[in-house]
């Protein structure tokens, strides 16, 4: 006696959720945006610098990327180079990341600072 309570109650619940779902037909299509037009820069404002898109980088580990042995040779670089409390030489870490380590720490010597032999590598 109960399961076609049950039945028909379920059933009404499924009906009423799809009466809810969107209108359809050509009157219930969504308004249009309205087109608005290109912003203008005005006469007296200073110079921009254009955005430049960043390089997308690859998200696989550098292992995967340069094998081990090239993964391994990026990471002792980094780690004879980086200051950082935890590098990010890791060779589980993107290549360009590990590169990017790398070059952070070389450029924070000082002109006429002797740079390890890994900065010039």
């Amino acid at each position: 006696m109960r399961l076609p309570i049950l039945l028909t109650a379920a059933l009404l619940l499924v009906s009423a959720c799809d009466q809810q779902a969107a209108p359809k037909g050509p009157d219930a299509a969504a308004p249009a945006a309205e087109a608005t037009p290109d912003p203008v820069m005005p006469a007296d404002a200073p110079p921009q610098e254009e955005a430049i898109a960043p390089v997308e980088a690859s998200s696989t580990s550098c292992t995967l990327d340069q094998g081990s042995d090239g993964a391994m040779e990026l990471v002792r670089r980094c780690m004879a180079v980086s200051t950082a409390s935890h590098p990010p030489c890791n060779p589980e870490n993107p290549c360009q990341l590990i590169q990017d380590e790398i070059d952070r720490a070389c450029a924070a010597y000082k002109p006429g600072e002797t740079k390890p032999a890994e900065c010039a590598a």
